[in-house]
């Protein structure tokens, strides 16, 4: 049964024990013996054999359960819990934050300790969640997703290289972890999914404000030419990318550059969870961009390009987070699809050592599955073996 914590009871104690945890490392696959985990004020502080007791502490037993990092969504949406984005438009700030605040919590519930937010969400979401008034993931927050006249939707529109350095100088400046520019156009989108968005000098411009501020830029682009154009030009996270193709490949390894598929957010309008809105033209499109995304998905994996763990889900989509270890399951190693969502999240966000790992000095964020996922991802994916969830070394009711 799910361990539950009663959600009435007195603030966490600084120090927490984890007793008879089979810790998963996710760099070998390899499964510890049962091991002791303490976690104080927030990060590991103890890995051992040990079975001594441990003042003043709150201690649980994960018998029988495999421990592993606390997951990392590197492509989310926590501002948009309708799939109707016009419905969003015509809510209130204050309504509009509870919904946040619900959606936050509820991906905390299903594992995600970390959440890289690519569109909406704002530093004052961060902040909050930092000082503990929601309760939800670790984020990081670029503010609005920016694109030029005619662009993608729920976007700030942005012209010309001054307007682009004006705008992006002002979300840094107020503290924003990254940048996202939509390069194309999209599925849902008027602008079709093969014309490009901004100019070279548009995008250099961007580049380049964002290195001044050591942060980075993400793009939303799909073709093969438009995600080579985006990789040569500096932008360090493609975002989407479903149509990749050998050239494309060369240049994420030469360029260091990371791969984000969203796969689950396609793979939900196919399955008809979502896209109730879209036409009947765009759904049809919508089957050949997944099945040309696991295509791609492979073709990078092969290659040993580094993959995020994103899904870009919207609305009543946002229940099928954990999907995307399915669906990558068909194509990829469960050990690499764990991967994305652990370690090579953590260095997307530049915290590797810190968060996606469970060892002394990272963060104490973790969770505790029944079963192995690396033999079955169905651990991970269906949500209902999830036992434990810790974050910031509070462990966080789940019932």
């Amino acid at each position: 049964m799910p361990l539950r914590i009663d959600p009435g009871s007195a603030p966490a104690p600084s120090t927490v024990v984890l007793r008879d945890a089979a810790i998963l490392d996710v760099e070998t696959g390899e499964v510890s013996a049962p091991r002791t985990i303490v976690a104080r004020d927030g990060g590991i502080v103890e890995i051992s054999k040990s079975t001594r007791s441990v003042p003043d502490a709150a201690e649980f037993s994960l018998a029988g359960t495999t421990v592993l990092p606390g997951l990392i969504d590197a492509h989310a949406h926590v501002t948009q819990a309708s799939g109707d984005f016009a419905e969003i438009l015509s809510w209130s700030p204050g309504y509009h934050a509870a919904r946040t605040a619900q959606e936050l919590h509820r991906m905390l519930l299903r594992g995600f300790t970390t959440v890289r937010d690519m569109g909406g969400a704002d530093t004052g979401v961060r902040r909050a969640v930092e000082e503990r008034l929601i309760t939800g993931p670790h984020l990081r927050v670029g503010g609005p997703i920016f694109a030029p006249t005619g662009g993608h939707a729920l976007t700030r529109v942005i012209d010309g290289e001054v307007e682009v350095r004006r705008a992006l100088r002002a979300e840094l400046r107020d503290g924003a972890d990254h940048i996202k520019l939509t390069l194309s156009g999209g599925v849902i989108s008027k602008m079709r999914i093969d014309s490009l968005g901004f100019s070279e000098a548009e995008i250099l411009a961007a580049v380049d404000e964002a290195n001044l501020a050591h942060r980075y830029v993400g793009a939303h682009v799909y073709s093969a030419e438009f995600v080579a154009r985006a990789l040569r030009l500096g932008v360090r996270t493609i975002e989407h990318g479903n149509f990749l193709d050998d050239a494309c490949v060369a240049l994420f390894l030469e360029g260091d550059a990371f791969y984000v598929p969203t796969l689950a957010t396609f793979w939900a309008i196919v399955e008809g969870h979502t896209g109730q809105h879209l036409d009947a033209a765009k759904r049809a499109a919508v089957v050949e961009v997944f099945e040309r995304g696991l295509e791609s998905l492979a073709l990078a994996d092969r290659a040993g390009v580094k993959i995020g763990y994103g899904t870009d889900l919207h609305g009543e989509g946002l229940a099928f987070q954990l999907e995307e270890f399915a669906i990558r399951g068909r194509v990829q190693d469960p050990l690499a699809v764990i991967r994305s969502a652990t370690v090579v999240g953590a260095e997307i966000i530049g915290e590797s050592g810190r968060v996606g790992v469970v060892r002394e000095g990272a963060r104490a964020d973790l969770i505790a599955v029944a079963g192995d996922p690396v033999e079955d991802l169905s651990v991970l994916s269906s949500g209902d073996a999830l036992r434990f969830v810790l974050t910031d070394g509070d462990p966080i009711p789940r019932g």
